[in-house]
């Protein structure tokens, strides 16, 4: 029997056909239907607060999963809000797919309500926007923005649906519906390229491994880990890569991070970008006459601000499988025992830099420094949690204070950079767990500025009964605040426009009361001791909770290895 479709309903089929499991979004005219079919066709539908959140969230599923996930907005300002995810997944090279309603057709350029030229303006946000030329036409463009969004470097596709259809309607045996679009194609590099890689890690005296988010992605981590088992080569993960040699392993060098690069005459760069993060590849972060050998899914990326060494395009892991293969394949007796100079002067480094630390995280000061905070989270969390990490000092701090012992259990401002991703991305990784990983621990540490770029999301938090674990390191201020006696001179110097620094915010807010307006739990610390209770509380049961943590506002960071944002003398 012939069955007639709406729009919306041709749509949801062709996402659940090519595996999409989840669509985060905020619905009102004209998409309710598409949110509406979606959950009739078993896709999740999460409904956000607002739209960056809810691309956020989306883009990290699509990182976790190696699927896309949907991000249903509506037309004009719904769409322009998604924009920011839209470019974050970008950066990252993550899949996303964001589908956008849009005014009926025959109201175009009439001023129909919200109108505004979405493809256009989303061509500049992704690898592929279209508008489906008919109903009938849905699952084609459904399948190529699955197969854009994965294919290469992953990124974005968007799919513009206009009004008329949504609502239209056309019988079944008019639409075809595309097979599943296969998995991505993986790629070998030459194997001459590959010979002369290796010929240059032999020959190095300073060796050094780069692990970066995309070898997170490729899923790449038991070949690398062979690989440096088999070599002894020290390994540096960006902050993404982490895990994927686990932070507590010997190789593992981040403590040394600034002297490893500095020193280093071959340098294997695995799924990482040299841009801001790892300095341009710019003395005097670098070498001058250091030999990268890049290895990255895209062709284009190969000599991007380091033109010495060797291009090796293709998968990570199959790319690393070459260089292993042709390792075992030479009688080769590597010279980087524990004992050689490289190490030597990497421990050396590693061990003054600890030791930095630790004086900082014993300080019992109150209120308490980045270091001493950190120390409670780090003894108190599981090791095979998820940890979502954002802010200034909280962030870069956190990226050294907080271990990764498995690949992609570490979400943060990436690549981009991005401010108030947070708590989308600590929503993404708590429902990811729910369906993969029961029982693990979201735990998400920000600080109180980028907390609230995306604050009311605690409520989608708490109507999907997510266990997350909030942490707010609040130091009255973005960077740095000012303390209460200040704040209150301040105010009585005059106009709060002109006396209030831009870096303040209302000093001491009690943002942990904000969840127990939506049932979760809220704690409050000033010392190690109420921070240590407030921590086993809150991981004991499944109870959304946060705890606001008062952090010294004067407190930054140590001038140390472990500065990210540092300027290369280009």
């Amino acid at each position: 029997m012939t069955e007639v479709l709406n729009g919306a309903t041709v749509l949801a089929r062709a996402l659940k056909h090519q595996g999409v499991e989840y669509m985060f979004g905020i619905v009102g005219v004209p998409v309710i239907e598409i949110g509406l079919a979606a959950q009739a066709e078993g896709i999740k539908f999460i409904a956000m607060r607002n739209e960056q959140a809810a691309s956020y969230a989306a883009s990290a599923i699509g990182y976790l999963t190696k699927k896309p996930a949907v991000c249903l907005v509506v037309s004009g300002p719904g769409l322009v809000h998604a924009l920011a995810g839209m470019a974050n997944a970008m950066e990252n090279c993550w899949p996303l797919i964001v589908v956008g309603g849009s005014c009926d057709s025959d109201q175009e350029a009439m001023g129909g309500f919200q109108e505004y030229p979405q493809v256009e303006a989303a061509r500049h946000y992704s690898k592929f926007s279209a508008r489906p030329s008919s109903i009938s036409k849905i699952p084609y463009y459904v399948e190529k923005a699955v197969r854009t969004s994965l294919y290469g470097r992953p990124g974005v596709s968007y799919i513009d649906m206009t009004g008329d259809l949504i609502g239209g309607q056309v019988e079944d045996n008019n639409v075809s519906f595309l097979p599943i679009s296969p998995p991505s194609p993986v790629s070998m590099s030459c194997p001459k390229k590959v010979e002369a890689a290796v010929d240059l890690i032999i020959k190095a005296e300073r060796p050094l491994v780069v692990v970066g988010k995309g070898a997170a992605y490729a899923q790449a981590e038991d070949v690398i880990n062979q690989l440096v088992e088999m070599t002894q080569l020290p390994v540096l993960p960006t902050p993404m890569g982490k895990g994927v040699v686990p932070d507590d392993s010997p190789l593992c060098i981040s403590a040394a991070r600034s002297k490893a690069l500095q020193e280093a005459d071959v340098i294997l760069l695995l799924g990482a970008r040299l841009n801001w993060m790892l300095h341009f590849a710019a003395p005097p972060r670098f070498s001058s006459k250091v030999k990268i050998i890049q290895v990255d899914i895209c062709p284009e990326e190969m000599g991007n601000n380091s033109a010495s060494g060797v291009a090796l395009p293709g998968d990570v892991g199959v790319v690393v499988s070459q260089i292993v293969k042709n390792i075992k394949s030479r009688s080769v007796q590597f010279k980087f025992s524990a004992d050689s100079p490289w190490w030597s002067l990497l421990r050396k480094k590693i061990e003054a830099n600890v030791q930095n630390v630790q004086t900082m995280s014993n300080d019992n000061s109150i209120p308490l420094n980045y270091y001493a905070a950190f120390s409670e989270v780090q003894r108190a969390i599981p090791k095979d949690c998820i940890i979502v990490n954002e802010g200034s000092n909280t962030m870069d701090i956190g990226r050294t204070m907080l271990p990764n012992i498995f690949p992609r259990h570490r979400l943060d401002a990436g690549t981009f950079g991005t401010m108030g991703v947070g708590v989308g991305f600590a929503i993404a990784a708590a429902i990811y767990c729910r369906d993969y990983w029961p029982n693990k621990r979201v735990v998400c540490v920000q600080g109180d500025s980028a907390f609230g770029f995306s604050g009311m999301e605690i409520e989608t938090i708490a109507r999907y009964h997510l266990p997350v674990v909030i942490i707010i390191f609040n130091n009255n201020g973005i960077s740095y605040g000012i303390k209460e006696d200040t704040w209150e001179n301040a105010k009585k110097a005059g106009d709060l426009f002109i006396t209030i620094p831009p870096t303040s915010l209302q000093p001491n807010t009690r943002y942990e009361k904000l969840i127990e307006a939506f049932g979760g739990k809220g704690y409050f610390a000033k010392t190690k001791e109420e921070l240590r209770e407030s921590l086993q509380s809150a991981l004991k049961d499944q109870t959304p909770s946060i705890i606001n943590v008062m952090i010294d506002p004067g407190a930054q960071r140590k001038t140390q290895e472990f500065f990210w944002l540092t300027k290369s003398n280009l």
